[in-house]
């Protein structure tokens, strides 16, 4: 289990970094540009993504995601306390990966984001982009192609960050962490609720939607 934790949490370092790191280049390089600003924010996210899972897959099933590891627990593959070890670990490994990321761009450790994010609409948003994420691992597990989850993940997420409103979160652990940014990722603490309801509907809609479809 330590190596499982640890593997959570270096994944979700990783995963936070990139996604909170590229944000702040992608401001020093295109400051006039949100267009491409995004562009290269989903290019390093959907990238990471590929290898974070192939790297971590093995030791902790790489979720790097609450409401993932939420859906694992109900499918009997975790405990509820090793649920809460998952999420503690991917919380934690997040806010550090957030933290580092601010470290090497600018002058800060952290700070609270004024990116205000709070909408039906984005709510909407992130109940669709949380079920699009985990109709996509659970429906490959129960399809026996588990070895196309981390390009197929890193493909949706990439896709994702275009087609949603709020540019797919879809991640609690991710949630949080990108509270403690001023670029462009980053969301105001007042939203974090909102979101995290919302990707919990969302993924308890598609973890049983998948059931539903592969019940015989």
């Amino acid at each position: 289990m330590t190596k499982k934790l640890l593997s959570e949490l270096i994944g979700t370092f990783f995963l936070v970094a990139t996604v909170i790191g590229s944000g702040h280049m992608a401001e020093n390089l295109f400051n006039d540009s949100p267009g491409n600003q995004l562009i290269a924010n989903t290019l390093a996210t959907g990238v990471m993504l590929f290898v974070l899972i192939n790297i971590f897959s093995t030791y902790s099933g790489a979720h790097f995601n609450p409401v993932v590891s939420f859906c694992f627990m109900l499918r009997g593959d975790l405990t509820i306390k090793q649920f809460i070890n998952f999420s503690t670990a991917q919380i934690f490994g997040g806010i550090l990966g957030a933290i580092i990321a601010n470290y090497m761009f600018t002058d800060y450790l952290f700070v609270f984001s004024q990116v205000e994010r709070y909408s039906d609409k984005l709510f909407i948003s992130e109940i669709i982009a949380t079920f699009g994420l985990v109709a996509t691992i659970f429906g490959l597990i129960e399809a026996n192609k588990s070895n196309t989850i981390a390009a197929s993940v890193g493909l949706y997420i990439s896709g994702a960050y275009w087609f949603t409103s709020s540019t797919s979160f879809a991640n609690p652990a991710v949630t949080i962490s990108r509270v403690f940014t001023d670029n462009f990722t980053g969301i105001n603490p007042n939203s974090i609720l909102i979101f995290i309801i919302a990707q919990i509907i969302g993924a308890l809609i598609a973890f049983y939607f998948i059931r539903f479809l592969n019940k015989k």
